[in-house]
């Protein structure tokens, strides 16, 4: 008896021959998979190493630094007293840092200066041009951050709490830092009286001298009545009022200033309480027991010096700026 021909291969053949077949098909995928994946971190790898450029924009009221990417974040700056966007600069090297990292932040160097206090009028002023700069200059609002030294320090504070508080303004402030500022205007009165009365040292009571002036005739003098101290001032330490800064409760904020009291004792005859790091530290410790979450107290030491190479601790130079970027980008 002849057999017949079978075209089939027996069952044990026909596994063995199409599960290789299955293999090389998952093989197959797999290499196709990773072949896009590869190509997609290629194309991400090369977009993200676009060298970050920056455009300056100058007005009268701002210098403007702006990323040729997406800004991570904005930061706009408020200088000293008589500081202007250009002494900004020079004294603070965040925009150096930035460039040197790679890191795509906008920065807006304020002329807006010579304010210890805003009013009302001021407060409303300087939250349209602030929302005028993000909108010529199409800056997104959703990483805001606010700083300032000495003065500026109290206009960031303040600002900040008005952009907070005014739900027709779409900037609100992520976080908001200060670099050692006379918060306390009515301890800034008492301070001025001493150094007068001590006479030890000419700016010092040029200085105190232009501050019982300007103080007492927006205010009165705070020996007899605190009432318009509390209303402008962003922190009385005699009453402990912190309402011009109330809004700021969720904000992240950050006080740097430097405490040393062997500088002041030797260069003004100044005594602890006469330094703005006395309030500044009280004002930290009222805000944590009032329940704010993220304030950050930082006392230096040793860091104050301004861009010339001379030594104050009363300097934008106490800052951290790498630290102070790292604060920036997280969340």
């Amino acid at each position: 008896m002849t057999e017949e021909k079978n075209s089939e291969p027996p069952t044990m053949y026909k596994n063995l021959y199409e599960r290789p077949m299955k293999q090389i098909s998952i093989l197959i995928l797999a290499f196709l998979i990773f072949n896009s994946c590869k190509q997609n971190i290629r194309k991400e790898y090369k977009e993200n190493s676009k060298k970050i450029e920056y455009e300056h924009i100058y007005t009268s009221e701002y210098q403007l630094y702006k990323p040729n990417s997406k800004p991570k974040a904005v930061l706009v700056l408020f200088g000293g007293y008589p500081e202007v966007a250009e002494d900004i600069k020079r004294e603070f090297k965040i925009l150096k840092k930035a460039k040197e990292n790679e890191i795509a932040i906008a920065i807006v160097y304020s002329n807006y200066n010579k304010k210890l206090w805003l009013e009302e009028e001021d407060l409303k002023t300087l939250a349209k041009q602030l929302q005028t700069i993000f909108t010529n200059n199409k800056l997104p609002n959703d990483n805001l951050y606010l700083g300032g030294f000495s003065s500026g320090g109290n206009v960031a504070l303040l600002i900040g709490d008005y952009l907070t508080e005014n739900n027709r303004i779409a900037l609100k402030p992520k976080g908001v830092f200060i670099v050692d500022a006379p918060i306390d205007l009515a301890a800034l009165y008492f301070s001025a009286e001493k150094n007068i009365k001590r006479n030890f040292s000419e700016p010092s009571v040029q200085e105190s001298t232009w501050l019982i002036e300007s103080l007492g005739n927006g205010f009165g003098n705070p020996n007899d009545d605190l009432t318009q101290y509390e209303r402008y001032s962003v922190y009385s330490s005699k009453t402990e009022n912190i309402n011009n800064i109330k809004n700021l409760e969720n904000t992240k904020i950050r006080m740097y200033t430097e405490p040393d009291t062997i500088w002041w004792k030797e260069n003004r005859m100044a005594d602890y309480d006469q330094m703005n790091s006395c309030y500044i530290k009280k004002l930290s410790e009222k805000l944590e027991k009032q329940g704010f979450r993220n304030v950050e107290y930082i006392p230096t030491e040793n860091k104050g010096y301004r861009a010339n190479g001379e030594r104050h601790p009363h300097s934008w130079g106490i800052v951290d700026v790498d630290d102070l970027t790292k604060w920036m980008l997280s969340k």
